[in-house]
């Protein structure tokens, strides 16, 4: 585990804190440093399991890790790039013998060459010290994109169609990369994380507060596309439900009602228990029972926790004794006593990911070099499934947030418990990889929501504001090293979201080791200089550039200052109306200047309707101007719509993820009726041509960006 720097006094605490991550002070600009609260200092060493509650406590746990560090021949996991030895060996004892065991079985008594994986190193030294430690050999760098490629981005439950059962389902995405793969040329589909969730009601709809982020939640079915649907014994029954499926769709598509996630879960869960009484054919039984053996452990602790939050509710904390611990012999009697529940979420996870795989599949049969994108969540939820697997690899009392700064002089508190970077190095961060290898199956890249996350994160004790909160370190290295190892073993890209307060050396960082970066257009100014907007060939070439995100207006609702008398309406502003306004219209205008210096921006010839399309399109063939690898459309800018997502700093006053997709006027757009539009394919036509204009100056790290850090947070 890295070392945070020492606190500026060099106090006992400051240097206890030190070695073991724990930041004492943070900078929330280059030119001032705020001192971390001794009291947030000590919780976060609690959580790690170091008390420093009293001076006695702080002297003996000080000399403990001293002495510790002192005898320590090497740390838990060590990392080796390109096939080079891991650098920690450097500082063994002349004459130390090693011996390893790599993942292929073959053992060696040299670090040099090492296959790709995870190994175990053993370490003696001359004095008959021994050691015990991971080895990550991971590659250099993934390999950079294949030339430039373009996309969707789209947040799947708003994307219905006129078969899906009130919300965009995986039968849709496949409809979707099929279309667009073949129709419009695009090369990849990016969405938004499709975690479980932690069932209601209601349940919360955030996708970036998953029960677990392992498993896809089946709310997301396509219901008919099971191969065991036609053969259902209850035809009168499943009927009844596809009817009102119905209903449920055409409320929202033809009266607008919000999506009703827990109302699609309820009519799906019906059908799919008919669907489940249905006996697997031969085939289908061993591909069952295959699934079931790699996923092992994992998968029953997942099912058995569905299994127990639907017989005693989704708060772990008011289930009866004993079942808190995933281990424990009365939850072994429960599981017993639920197997035909437990063996139902388990067969729900295997048709998840049996129809994620087919919509992939379907992405790269239409042309996409990329096909899907999937999307990481920082965390989960502290009362969900994986939290209640994972206990041993949490921090308890801790929640993940982010500090003030000046776009939130209040912080952050996201109600994430986050990883113990100790417990993850000890164990060659074996859930983590766990994790990315679940995530990279069926992907042709990975975001990796507030990447910042692999070098430190700020962690809030409970029942504390996130002001007195504090970093705490990751072995950055490693978690690099585990994150391109899976990548490079998947062929896949990974895409950092790295918007918001980034500290200096991590963009590099990322760069280096080949993971592309994020790049919002409104964001992309000089901010170190006149702060005007960075012309495209000063952009970054390892990104995914964009116009918007989810947690942004859509570009339509920028250019035209809607997103500010949304804010406005909602009670958000921090500053009069006026104010607002007239600062939106000269960011607005600033940009329309430039774009029609450059001769991207049309003449409308005074149709309003017109010159919005205009306006749209030409701040795509500004991103298509920059050197960018990856350039995301978010589709709803391809239909007009003006409302967020997402609206970060709002909770009930803003149907937050609830929004299917709709055109400039506010009516709901099906996927039937998005594939006709003419809005649409007037802008993906632009991504189609003759880019002409500055050329690429290279591809290093971005400056730093001006963007608030909400992208991700729960909503």
């Amino acid at each position: 585990m890295a070392a945070a720097a020492p606190g500026p006094e060099g106090t006992p605490l400051d240097r206890l804190a030190a070695l073991h991550g724990v930041a004492t002070s943070y900078r929330p600009s280059p030119d001032r440093t705020v001192r971390a609260s001794d009291a947030a200092v000590t919780a976060a060493l609690a959580a790690l399991g170091v008390d420093a509650d009293t001076p006695d406590a702080l002297r003996t746990a000080l000399a403990a890790r001293e002495s510790e560090l002192r005898a320590r021949l090497l740390p838990p996991t060590v990392v080796a790039w390109g096939g080079q030895p891991p650098a920690a060996l450097a500082a063994l004892p002349e004459g130390t013998r090693l011996r390893i065991v790599t993942e292929q079985g073959q053992t060696r008594s040299s670090a040099a060459g090492l296959p790709p994986g995870v190994h175990a190193l053993y370490a003696t030294a001359p004095d008959g010290r021994g050691a015990e430690a991971h080895l990550v050999a991971a590659p250099d760098r993934l390999p950079a994109p294949g030339g430039r490629s373009h996309g969707l981005l789209v947040q799947l439950y708003s994307l219905l169609s006129h078969r899906s059962w009130g919300m965009g389902d995986l039968g849709d995405l496949a409809e979707l990369a099929a279309w667009a793969g073949r129709t419009i040329g695009i090369g990849f589909v990016q969405v938004n994380p499709l975690h479980a969730a932690v069932p209601g009601p209601p349940t919360d709809p955030s996708p970036y507060r998953p029960s677990s982020r392992r498993y896809p939640d089946p709310v997301h079915l396509r219901v008919e596309a099971v191969p065991e649907f036609p053969h259902v014994e209850d035809q009168d029954r499943m009927r009844a439900l596809l009817e009102r499926a119905a209903r449920l769709r055409e409320s929202v598509l033809d009266k607008g009602a919000l999506i009703d996630r827990d109302a699609v879960w309820d009519l799906k869960r019906a059908a799919l228990e008919l669907v489940h009484a249905v006996p697997l054919g031969p085939g289908r039984r061993a591909a069952y029972a295959g699934f079931l053996a790699e996923e092992g452990e994992a998968l029953t602790d997942h099912a058995t926790w569905c299994a127990l939050a639907e017989a005693y509710g989704p708060d772990p904390a008011a289930w009866p004794a004993g079942l808190h611990d995933p281990r424990s012999p009365e939850t072994a009697r429960a599981r017993a006593a639920l197997a035909d529940r437990v063996g139902f979420h388990s067969w729900l996870a295997w048709l998840t990911d049996a129809q994620l795989g087919a919509a992939q599949r379907t992405a790269r049969d239409a042309g996409m070099p990329l096909g899907l994108i999937h999307d990481l969540a920082v965390g989960v939820h502290p009362g969900g499934a994986d939290a209640w697997a994972q206990a041993e690899y949490l921090a308890a009392g801790i929640s993940v947030g982010a500090p003030p700064d000046a776009f939130n002089p209040r912080g952050q508190d996201w109600g994430l418990p986050p990883w113990r970077p100790d417990r993850l190095a000890a164990s060659g961060y074996a859930p983590y990889r766990r994790l990315l290898r679940a995530l990279l199956r069926h992907a042709g890249a990975l975001r990796i929501d507030h990447v910042m996350g692999l070098f430190r994160l700020w962690w809030v004790p409970q029942g504390r504001p996130p002001t007195e909160g504090t970093y705490v370190r990751y072995d950055a290295e490693a978690m690099l090293a585990v994150l391109v190892l899976e990548a490079a073993r998947a062929g896949a890209l990974v895409i950092g979201e790295d918007l918001g307060t980034v500290e200096p050396g991590v963009r590099e960082a990322l760069h280096e080791r080949g993971v592309l970066g994020t790049s919002v257009l409104w964001f992309e100014r000089d901010w170190t200089g006149d702060g005007q907007p960075l012309p495209p060939a000063s952009w970054r070439e390892d990104c995914l550039a964009t116009a918007t995100t989810h947690d942004l207006p859509p570009t339509a609702a920028r250019l035209t200052g809607e997103h500010v008398d949304l804010r406005d309406r909602l009670g958000l502003l921090t500053r009069p109306l006026a104010e607002e306004r007239a600062e939106a219209a000269a960011d607005a205008s600033e940009w329309l200047a430039l774009l029609t210096r450059l001769g991207l921006l049309e003449d409308p010839a005074g149709d309003p309707v017109a010159a919005e399309e205009q306006e749209v399109r030409a701040v795509h063939r500004y991103l298509l101007r920059t050197p960018a690898r990856l350039i995301g459309v978010w589709l709803p800018d391809a239909v007009g719509d003006r409302r967020p997502q997402n609206l970060p700093g709002t909770w009930d006053q803003y149907p937050n993820w609830r929004l299917p997709m709709a055109d400039a006027e506010g009516r709901p757009v099906a996927l039937e009726e998005l594939a006709a539009s003419p809005r649409l394919h007037a802008l993906m036509d632009v991504l189609r041509e003759p880019v002409t204009g500055p050329e690429s100056p290279g591809g290093g790290p971005a400056p730093a960006a001006g963007a608030p850090d909400g992208d991700g947070v729960p909503g």
